[in-house]
Parts: structure tokens; C-alpha cells; sequence
């Protein structure tokens, strides 16, 4: 797929609310997203705030790769990345598929919390460092969007202090598996 024809070369924005009730595989084991955040190249909140560096690299890179980086030097995060210097983060999926190999990762049976944050839905599909840069359209990685548009609740972004005012994370609608829930509403969201 060239990148000007790319459903990830447009703002992160954009594209994590797209994202959400898509299907999302590592090597078979997955599921359906359900909660996101944006972030995109002028943002304070961003990797790529400052520009390049070996960290981030893969920021800059083509859309529809992706930014593998550790939080707080301890756990994975997946991002999609979108425009040079933009990115998706995946912050949550409702498991689906390879549930018996997530629930063996993470050392958990229950299924609500099993992929409910960026750290665990690294740790239950096996995502590291070193898939950092690949193609997510391509084996290992497999994602399908939705085929209807989802419910989409808006909020703002989680564990940050800068531009923490922007309303720039989506969730499914009703969904119990968000990593928190979103204000003013039951359930997930």
C-alpha cells in the first residue's frame, strides 16, 4: 500500500477515532479496539515534540508502521503512525482471539482488564521493541477497520500534564474493556 494512499497518512486525530471497533492481530492473538489516543507532531505531549532521535525514529517514518516505545522503563506501547512526527496510540482491545495465550502473558484469567491499558495489551499480544518500524498491514500484525462507523465517546488524554486539556482520546461506546472509563457515562465509557 503506497503511503499517499495510506488510510493512516492523515492526522492522528482522525485516524485513532477510525481505529476504533477495528479488529487488531499479533501473530493471531487480538482483538477489537476500543480505546485510543492521538498525538500528533506539535504536540508537547508527544515523542516528537522535539524532533527525531533514535528513540522515536519510527515516528518519522512511514504511516501505517509502527512506534513501539517503554513507558516509565518498564512497560510496551503500540502506537500507529500517521503523518511524519503523529501518532496513534492503542490504549485498549476487547481480547477476541488467542484469549488462552493472552490470559498465559499476563498471568490472568479475567478478560476486563486483560488488555484494559497500553502496557497490557502489549504484554498479551507479545508486542516489544522489536516490531518496532514494521508495516501494520502486513504478517505478523493484521488489522481490519470496522465495517460500519462505531459509537465513539471523547475524552481527554490519560497519564499526561502537557496539553492534558485535549479531548483527543476515543473509546467504544458502552465498552467494559477501556482502560478507564470516560466521563459522564456507565459502564466502560
Amino acid at each position: 500500500m503506497a503511503q499517499d494512499d495510506s488510510p493512516f497518512d492523515r492526522s492522528a486525530v482522525e485516524v485513532a477515532r477510525h481505529l476504533i471497533g477495528a479488529s487488531l492481530t499479533f501473530n493471531g492473538v487480538g482483538g477489537i479496539i476500543v480505546e485510543t489516543e492521538a498525538y500528533e507532531r506539535e504536540d508537547p505531549a508527544s515523542h516528537s515534540f522535539r524532533g527525531p532521535t533514535d528513540r522515536n525514529r519510527s515516528m518519522f517514518g512511514p504511516a501505517g508502521h509502527v512506534y513501539v516505545y517503554r513507558s516509565y522503563g518498564i512497560h510496551w506501547c503500540l502506537n500507529i503512525v500517521c503523518r511524519p512526527g503523529s501518532a496513534v496510540l492503542i490504549r485498549a482491545l476487547e481480547p477476541r482471539w488467542g484469549l488462552e495465550d493472552m490470559q498465559e502473558r499476563r498471568g490472568s484469567r479475567g478478560l476486563r482488564l486483560l488488555c484494559a491499558g497500553p502496557g497490557r495489551v502489549c504484554q498479551a499480544l507479545a508486542i516489544s521493541r522489536a516490531q518496532d518500524g514494521l508495516p501494520l498491514v502486513e504478517p505478523p500484525f493484521d488489522l481490519s477497520f470496522p465495517t460500519g462507523p462505531a459509537e465513539v465517546v471523547v475524552g481527554t488524554r490519560i497519564g499526561i500534564t502537557k496539553a492534558a486539556d485535549l479531548s483527543w482520546r476515543f473509546g467504544l461506546k458502552g465498552s467494559p474493556f477501556v482502560s478507564r472509563r470516560f466521563p459522564g457515562s456507565a459502564l466502560g465509557t
